[in-house]
């Protein structure tokens, strides 16, 4: 029997962490070997809300209400609007592919065999930007979608008897009749058959204004405003760092610290399973970067860094951090800040990393299933926390060259 993974649609945050999830299987290096993920997205929220490390270009966050409200004006009703708006996504690919810039196309490989369509990956972030105004997650949104008909076919006759009898007319949208941003830039006549990743300046500026309108204390929106076309590893190597206001330079200060710190632990953890599994080849190799890493955090004040103001930084309602989770970092920073070189050769730091994975993992820990180990690549988990940097750099590229056309 084939094994299937499947997810409730209770809204389209969850729906987007359960695709991000789904895509950090994908990437060895960017799994989240040691159960860090709440304070890497934490760190990213703030930063740079709206974003997932699944979308690719800036545009589609205009292709996708551009093609909805096609069907909208339609009037495609419920039992069809699903369908038809997958087929159109689907359709949108040939074009990009033919644009002669592919970089971040959906279905650049699968075509029409496209299974994780954009719109379900950029649901969670049109509502964050406040493109999309209806809050429902994306299925209800398609089966209610009558009701939305319903509703504003009521206003326009009411409007209309209104204008009959002398009353003023009520061009106020009733709640319940609005899906999109109605400021949306209109959408290019030669669309979908035609169609790239460049922004017109018109589209450049109205993605800006929702970006600082609904995120307005965010790096992203500062970003938005004040700079230029970057290639940077990681945000805090950004050439405007200097620029930054106190409090986002705070946020990255702190970020980059448990950034590198945290990547040591999960070189630890890969030098320990190479030399329970008897590879000392990829002992080796994990053991020359655990003492490169050593050199680099031994530049970072670590004395100096003040755990609970990062506690209070990245603990909020929407990023509840177990204490197990607290516990662990705290004791590995506590370590390392003693020894760093050590902690290879201390038990108590072995015990840590090993402890932490049969946590994370219980049967499947590949400190106690054998099975699991032989299937080991070799290296897990060694992807730098940068807090989807990659996809919001690749948004501002894009958004900086259509405000310059």
């Amino acid at each position: 029997m084939t094994s299937t993974l499947t997810w409730l649609d209770y809204d389209s945050e969850a729906r987007d962490r359960s695709l991000r999830l789904l895509s950090l299987f994908q990437q060895k290096e960017s799994r989240d070997e040691l159960g860090l993920g709440g304070i890497r997205d934490s760190f990213a929220d703030m930063l740079f809300p709206g974003t997932s490390t699944i979308q690719t270009r800036l545009r589609y966050l205009l292709f996708i209400p551009w093609m909805y409200k096609a069907l909208e004006a339609r009037k495609t009703p419920s039992r069809d609007f699903s369908n038809r708006a997958a087929a159109n996504e689907l359709r949108l690919v040939q074009p990009l592919l033919e644009s002669g810039d592919t970089a971040g196309v959906f279905g650049k490989v699968a075509g029409n065999r496209l299974q994780r369509l954009p719109s379900s990956v950029y649901w969670a972030g049109l509502g964050s930007w406040g493109i999309r105004i209806c809050d429902k997650p994306q299925d209800q949104y398609h089966s209610q979608i009558d009701e939305v008909y319903r509703r504003r076919s009521a206003q326009s006759a009411r409007s209309k008897d209104n204008s009959q009898s002398g009353d003023d007319l009520d061009t106020t949208p009733y709640i319940g009749t609005l899906t999109w941003d109605m400021n949306l830039p209109e959408c290019p006549d030669e669309f979908p058959e035609a169609a790239d990743f460049a922004l017109t300046r018109r589209e450049a500026l109205f993605i800006r204004d929702r970006i600082t309108l609904s995120h307005p204390d965010s790096l992203l929106s500062w970003l938005s405003l004040r700079s230029g076309v970057v290639d940077v590893p990681v945000p805090w190597q950004h050439p405007n760092l200097e620029s930054m206001s106190y409090r986002h330079k705070e946020i990255l200060e702190h970020a980059r610290k448990f950034s590198v710190v945290m990547h040591g632990a999960s070189l630890h953890n890969n030098v320990l399973l190479s030399r329970l599994g008897g590879r000392i080849e990829t002992e080796d190799r994990h053991m020359h970067s655990f003492e490169r890493w050593c050199r680099e955090v031994g530049d970072i004040d670590l004395l100096s860094w003040r755990l609970d103001e990062f506690w209070a930084m990245v603990i909020d309602d929407d990023h509840r951090i177990t204490a197990a989770t607290r516990m662990f970092v705290e004791n590995w920073i506590s370590m390392i800040r003693e020894d760093a070189y050590g902690t290879l050769r201390a038990m108590p730091a072995n015990e840590l990393i090993r402890n932490r994975e049969t946590l994370l993992k219980r049967s499947q820990s590949r400190f106690l299933n054998k099975d699991a180990l032989q299937q080991w690549g070799g290296a897990s988990g060694l992807g730098r926390l940068n807090y989807r940097w990659e996809t919001a750099q690749r948004f501002l590229n894009d958004l900086y060259l259509g405000l310059g056309e």
